[in-house]
């Protein structure tokens, strides 16, 4: 990278994703806290899974679950990856069991949006005594 490179990446501002992707990011989230409220931190993150599933559907939020992603270098296939949520074919959902969020887990939702080409991820923690401090937006601007 060059000095320009760093300028021009200082300069970059990043848009916000549109209106119906942010309420639809909304609806997920009043999900989770749902989940949270009735069971707590603690778990696994396959429960929490399970139960987020079962709200998002109750809610009739349409999501796919555990979404192969294919990992490409130069045309060729070099992995593959899991993305635990896909909400309405536009919104990925990530979710953990840990005490915080880490850089990597950050790097991780933004990866798996630049390969699905998709503008926002979720990325949520469930086992924090306030879901709603286990909760990071992560915004992919192309």
């Amino acid at each position: 990278m060059n000095r320009q490179d760093t300028q021009d990446a200082k300069k970059e501002v990043r848009s916000e994703p549109d209106a119906e992707l942010d309420r639809l990011a909304h609806w997920v989230i009043g999900a989770a806290l749902e989940v949270h409220r009735t069971l707590g931190p603690g778990f696994l993150e396959a429960v929490y899974e399970e139960a987020l599933c079962v709200e998002l559907s109750l809610r009739r939020i349409p999501f796919a679950r555990q979404v192969p992603i294919g990992v490409d270098d130069k045309g060729n296939l070099v992995g593959q990856a899991r993305m635990d949520l896909v909400v309405d074919s536009q919104l990925v959902v990530q979710l953990k069991a840990t005490e915080c969020i880490a850089a990597i887990h950050v790097a991780q939702v933004l990866s798996y949006l630049k390969t699905a080409r998709l503008r926002l991820g979720l990325l949520i923690t469930f086992n924090v005594a306030v879901v709603r401090t286990g909760v990071r937006r992560v915004v992919h601007s192309p």
